[in-house]
């Protein structure tokens, strides 16, 4: 092999002819995923046993967790009461002999085999005379004699010997030469980094823990500076090339600074240090829509909403289509915003829709922005945001799949001749003639739950009656860790609602864990009712299922409709009835003709009745962080005291246990999405997939925020304006080969 090597080039390379692999072994090695040299080098140890710092069996003080290697002497087994089996095993060293017991391991029998090594870690405890460990941590060594060892992922999958993966390692680092470095020494430097070469060899054998330190910092730079670069060309590609609309902002655009990027692109908004838009100020210029909406509302904004309103209507009036991810956590007034950026489209003389996930939401949505918008006219034949003396009022539409027949013709016709200035709606936006005269924004709501294309699809259908692209928004309000939003979002700008409105009261939230403190909060429910306010109570699943042993909705509502909730206006709600029903449901409970909405997760987004203050999560377990904290937003929308309740009383996991804490422990969104992303980790980040296993390596987006941002930064000064990298042959080689294919359509698309 060349003694040169590039990173993608390995991929080509099979491990058979390159480390003289027998038929039988190469056949495991690819059957268990090693397909290359590329992907050995890239197995990297799980941790590491440092033999400097090991204890000899009696040298152990009892009841202390420590390190002990030695050698397997005996394993044996029995069966206890149940039929559970205990192994037995005996290891000793130098200094004495430890007995070790493993409960319910069965196929410990199989992995300690007498006169193997291994190192054990642990809790020595002292039975009579004798020293013994219970379920410790097991790693084997094999006869290796290095005073730091790796240790590498063991499962069903790797069928290897303690030593096999190791000697392959080295020997694919043999093979493969020295490794090409694609970063620029000066970068690398400036970064303080090591090689690649010298990260690819220290972090399978580091001669001390700063080696694997330092390794480790580098291969996680390089892991995310390759999705960076994909994204920050992609954003600089797009910018290049798309045509926007230069929209009308008003006074608004004048009150505040533009730093801008590395593209020239207006990047990010600051108001005036003097304060920022107010209500009021001479600000109702006849055609300023925008400015007119802000000075009627009934309240002031927060100063996070004038700030993200100043970045939004930055990116409308540059000319360059505005791709910008809306972060807020629930009830910081993104819907308000998403208003205001609308109305620069409206009174620049074009079109604004709003997408939901669902009817409800889409409903709300239309019924609340129709309220806001009361009162407001546009000039009859408005274009290009020229008014002249004849007026209307501004038209604000819902368009979803109950809109049928005649009603629906009508609509349709009304949106491509351009007689609707805002339409409402659901993914029945996306069906076939549905067609806008001139569309300028596109604001998608919860935008976690529409897929890529189908953003696309949206954006994609206004171009082809107009040559501009029209500007998109996209909302959410399940905060995101901002490393998964650098990465997965890193091609849309980013702003935060970071600051509540104020007059809200935290919502007090309790772990009910048993029968006694159940009762506490059916009673803490029937005493809301009684003063006259509402409550949810939340199931999983619609139908009682044998294989989910979850309360359902259905169940539960006549279950409580009898018993604990006898006497109370009782609704029941959930995704499989009929649209007409759902919306009879939702608007007795939002007209308080109803005390307690027994419900599925349908009432996760968007569902706004202020005077709810409970909610009862049921096998709350069964639920994630951000479902949690979406439902827990239902109430607490109001000046009253609110409680959301946990109800869990099963055996939970670690990870089970640490959502919920999490939940009880705090109400802001923000600190939950990192704990979530602590607890899951990264999943996939490639690729239209929702679940699954981290595309990162090494690189792990809840601990490498520092790594992350520099990695940006860097991709940032790489692309400049040259989104093709033509000055860095290295690199463009690099990421051609790693983002082939739909993996990097998904990224640019995304």
């Amino acid at each position: 092999m060349n003694r040169r090597s590039n990173l993608f080039g390995l991929k080509s390379v099979p491990p058979a002819s390159a480390i003289g692999l027998s038929p039988a072994r190469s056949k495991a090695f690819v059957d268990s995923g090693f397909e290359s040299l590329y992907d050995l080098l890239n197995f990297f140890p799980r941790r590491y046993v440092d033999r400097r710092n090991h204890m000899g069996i009696w040298e152990a003080q009892p009841g202390t967790d420590v390190l002990v290697i030695g050698t397997v002497r005996s394993v044996s087994s029995r069966f206890v009461k149940g039929r559970r089996e205990i192994v037995q095993v005996v290891l000793g060293d130098e200094t004495g002999s430890l007995d070790v017991t493993f409960f319910n391991q069965a196929w410990r029998k199989r992995q300690l085999q007498p006169g193997i090594e291994c190192a054990l870690f642990g809790r020595i405890e002292l039975f009579g005379r004798k020293r013994q460990m219970v379920n410790p941590l097991v790693d084997l060594i094999g006869d290796r004699t290095g005073r730091i060892v790796p240790i590498y992922p063991q499962s069903e999958k790797y069928h290897f010997k303690p030593n096999e993966m190791v000697k392959a390692i080295a020997t694919t680092l043999k093979e493969a030469g020295w490794i090409a470095d694609p970063l620029p020494d000066a970068f690398r430097r400036s970064l303080g980094l090591i090689d690649r070469d010298s990260a690819y060899r220290l972090i399978h054998a580091p001669g001390d823990p700063e080696d694997y330190a330092r390794a480790r910092e580098r291969l996680a730079f390089d892991e995310l500076l390759r999705i960076q670069l994909q994204l920050v060309a992609a954003k600089v590609h797009k910018e290049q090339q798309a045509r926007g609309i230069r929209h009308s902002v008003g006074s608004l655009a004048s009150r505040g600074r533009v730093r801008t990027s590395s593209s020239g692109r207006a990047g990010e908004f600051r108001t005036d240090t003097e304060g920022g838009f107010q209500p009021g100020l001479g600000l109702s210029d006849a055609g300023d829509l925008a400015s007119r909406f802000l000075a009627q509302l009934p309240y002031s904004p927060t100063s996070a909403q004038l700030r993200v309103v100043g970045e939004i209507a930055m990116d409308m009036a540059s000319g360059v289509p505005m791709h910008r991810l809306l972060q807020g956590d629930v009830g910081s007034g993104k819907t308000m915003v998403a208003v205001t950026a609308a109305l620069f489209a409206i009174q620049s003389g074009y079109q604004a829709v709003l997408m939901a996930p669902t009817e409800v939401l889409a409903e709300q949505h239309y019924l609340g922005i129709s309220r806001l918008l009361a009162g407001l006219e546009v000039d009859a034949d408005q274009e290009w945001g020229l008014f002249g003396d004849s007026r209307r009022p501004l038209k604000v539409d819902l368009l979803t799949n109950k809109v049928t027949g005649t009603r629906r013709k009508s609509l349709l016709a009304e949106l491509s001749a351009g007689g609707v200035d805002l339409v409402v709606g659901t993914h029945a936006l996306l069906s076939e003639g549905v067609e806008f005269a001139r569309l300028g924004l596109v604001v998608v709501d919860e935008q976690h739950r529409f897929g890529v294309e189908q953003r696309s699809l949206l954006r994609e259908r206004s171009r082809e009656r107009q040559e501009l692209e029209p500007d998109v928004l996209v909302m959410t309000a399940t905060p995101i860790p901002r490393t998964a939003a650098m990465t997965i979002f890193g091609d849309l700008d980013y702003s935060v609602l970071d600051e509540l409105p104020p007059g809200r009261t935290p919502i007090r939230t309790r772990w009910a864990r048993n029968e006694e403190e159940i009762d506490k909060v059916y009673a803490r429910l029937e005493r809301e009712v009684a003063a006259g306010r509402q409550a949810y109570v939340v199931c999983p699943l619609v139908e009682e299922s044998e294989k989910i042993q979850a309360a359902s909705a259905t169940a539960t509502y006549e279950e409580l409709a009898a018993t604990r909730l006898a006497g109370m206006r009782v609704g029941l709600l959930h995704g499989q009835m009929p649209t007409s029903e759902k919306a009879q449901v939702m608007e007795a409970f939002r007209h308080d003709d109803l005390d307690v909405l027994v419900s599925t997760t349908v009432i996760e987004v968007g569902v706004d009745v202020p005077n709810a203050t409970v909610m009862v999560i049921l096998d709350a377990a069964r639920f994630g962080i951000a479902q949690i904290h979406q439902l827990r937003g239902r109430v607490g929308r109001g000046a009253a005291q609110s409680y959301c309740y946990l109800v869990e009383t099963g055996e939970l996991d670690s990870g089970g246990e640490g959502r919920l804490q999490a939940c009880v422990e705090s109400t802001d969104g923000f600190y939950l999405a990192e704990r979530d992303l602590e607890l899951r980790g990264e999943g996939t980040l490639l690729g239209a997939r929702q679940k699954g296993a981290s595309d990162l390596r090494i690189a792990s987006l809840a601990k490498d925020r520092r790594i992350l941002e520099s990695a940006r930064e860097v991709a940032r000064a790489l692309v400049g304006d040259d989104p093709f990298l033509s000055a860095f042959e290295d690199l463009r080689s690099e990421l051609d080969g790693f983002a082939a294919g739909e993996d990097a359509e998904y990224l640019f698309r995304s």
